[in-house]
């Protein structure tokens, strides 16, 4: 008797240890890109251009491997453009952010466990990037640079990054 009691204790304990385990393993993945190509028309606002749109629709393409659970864009006709199709391809609204008021801790909070998209600007890409990582690693990206992918993911509280390039 006492030997099935100490076999049904340690099952327990293995089991609250393994279902604890299992809250603190969850991963979260962040999918950083700059908006497409944008249209030259001197305006502060511009839409994608046509080869923008087969960019944005490229991105969706990449990322379908991955079930995005949110889509972040800033309130710029280029990056809600260019992360439209990734959105509707995961049955998503697009979220909208303002890169000044950025609170990355409640970010954080709010994404913890997703694969999320954050769609930025050849400057705010970059910069949340270094952000996330804790390093300044990554500069601004090129202004006829529209095809990186810079992923991060975090799990156990360790950051790992990793930039794919001409994507």
């Amino acid at each position: 008797m006492k030997k099935i009691l100490l076999l049904l204790c340690v099952t327990c304990t293995i089991n609250i240890l393994s279902a604890q385990d299992k809250e603190t393993t969850t991963t979260t993945t962040y999918f950083f890109i700059r908006h497409a190509e944008k249209a030259n028309d001197g305006s502060k606002n511009p839409h994608l251009t046509d080869k923008g749109k087969e960019r944005a629709a490229h991105w969706a393409n990449i990322l379908k491997g991955y079930k995005i659970d949110a889509v972040y864009s800033t309130d710029y006709f280029r990056t809600k453009e260019t992360a439209e199709p990734t959105a509707e391809a995961n049955k998503l609204e697009t979220t909208l952010y303002d890169p000044r008021a950025f609170d990355l801790q409640k970010f954080v909070n709010d994404t913890k466990g997703k694969n999320v998209l954050i769609v930025g600007h050849s400057n705010t890409t970059p910069m949340y990037v270094n952000t996330f990582i804790g390093k300044n690693k990554y500069g601004q990206i090129q202004e006829n640079d529209y095809g990186n992918l810079y992923i991060i993911t975090i799990k156990d509280n360790v950051v790992n990054d990793l930039q794919l390039c001409n994507l």
